[in-house]
């Protein structure tokens, strides 16, 4: 399976299908995985590339706090998109994976065809609100490091059935990846200019208001509820996520220079 290496992290990616590329990034403690049951329905049409975060699945999990952070992230995601000859892609994610395509398009909206943004928040604009996710984000690294991986047992499905080498990449993906430092991410929604999707399950509580925010502050976003699903709403309700996602992609006008992306 390939991988790239990032000043020798190797990072997990796999690539389904042809066609105008689709990179999509799993949540925190998930995997490359949680989209293998969108996989026929998405690289019929599409270059699909998945991949895992530092610290998660099949890539390296370097014991380096510093190897863990948004802007190797976002890095990451860049240079998976120079190995599969990607100029420009669709960049979508589920809420950890959300936000790092939103973080993305803030490092290189030039490479950002479109958003798709399922199940996520983009940040906090009130210091207290960070501050209290962060604690949060801590408390999972904490609790990963006295429990191990055991603690992901009782975790949402996507989480569960996740399979990592260790808990130490994870716990240092929270206290690097996971917690916030500022508004930035946030701030940027107003000034993108691609064509955006908002996806949220009805009973996904805490990204609700999130995802009204984010439809309301991006011009021109579509947002998609989808009944009977919680946070995983590609796990809970494949179908119906397929069939909101699959128009917005069909609809997406045509890349100028799609021969080469």
């Amino acid at each position: 399976m390939p991988k790239i290496n990032r000043d020798g992290v190797g990072i997990y990616y796999e690539v389904h299908g042809e066609g105008p590329p689709l990179l999509l990034t799993h949540g925190y403690s998930s995997t490359s995985a949680m989209w293998h049951g969108q996989v026929d329905a998405l690289a019929k049409d599409h270059k699909l590339i998945l991949w895992d975060m530092r610290g998660h699945g099949q890539s390296d999990y370097p014991d380096d706090p510093s190897a863990y952070s948004e802007a190797l992230t976002v890095g990451d995601m860049a240079a998976i998109l120079d190995a599969v000859g990607a100029k420009r892609a669709i960049i979508g994610g589920l809420s950890l994976g959300g936000y790092m395509s939103l973080a993305f398009y803030r490092t290189h909206p030039e490479r950002v065809r479109a958003l798709l943004i399922i199940d996520t928040g983009p940040g906090f604009k009130k210091d207290d609100a960070r501050e209290a996710w962060n604690a949060r984000a801590l408390a999972t690294a904490d609790r990963l490091d006295r429990e191990g991986l055991e603690m992901l047992k009782s975790a949402t499905r996507e989480r569960a059935t996740a399979s990592h080498r260790n808990a130490s990449g994870l716990a240092f993906a929270a206290r690097g990846m996971l917690t916030q430092r500022d508004a930035r991410v946030m701030e940027l929604l107003p000034e993108i200019k691609v064509p955006s999707l908002i996806v949220v399950g009805a009973d996904d509580t805490p990204f609700l208001a999130a995802s009204d925010y984010m439809a309301a502050k991006i011009p021109g976003a579509q947002k998609v509820v989808i009944p009977a699903a919680g946070h995983a709403v590609n796990i809970d309700q494949p179908k119906a996520f397929v069939d909101a996602v699959a128009p917005f992609l069909k609809n997406l006008p045509a890349q100028v220079d799609q021969a080469r992306t």
